[in-house]
């Protein structure tokens, strides 16, 4: 077993960089970015929430989440990730990898636009 993972390593070393090897790389950088956005724009959805929610009228400092609300935050978007690998692993195995990242890859999209409009912000702003 571990003599026929070497010689596919060893033809892996040894192969021309083709398209397929960008195409690798391209997908693998979009899978990282895809598992990763939410837990980079969390803070600056933590600080957004903070000045919507939590100001106070008058106040020359924008508002700002209680720590434990904070927290509360953070750790739903780690859980929610969490889940999000472990459903949609198995999902993949299931269905295949390929058309289990097309539908993740959409699900991002939708999500992105919809969080970006105007649907679900205060009117009072």
């Amino acid at each position: 077993m571990a003599k026929e993972q070497l010689q596919v390593l060893n033809a892996l070393d040894s192969a021309k960089t083709q398209w397929y090897h960008f195409t690798a790389i391209v997908i693998a950088g979009m899978g990282f970015f895809t598992d990763a956005y939410d837990l980079f724009c969390i803070s600056l959805v933590t600080k957004l929430l903070g000045r919507i929610y939590y100001h106070v009228e008058g106040s020359a400092k924008p508002g700002s989440l209680p720590p434990n609300v904070s927290a509360a935050v953070n750790g739903v978007a780690l859980c929610g990730t969490l889940a999000g690998q472990v459903f949609f692993g198995w999902l993949g195995d299931k269905l295949g990898r390929k058309k289990v990242y097309g539908m993740t890859l959409m699900l991002m999209v939708i999500c992105s636009v919809a969080s970006g409009s105007r649907l679900g912000t205060p009117q009072n702003l």
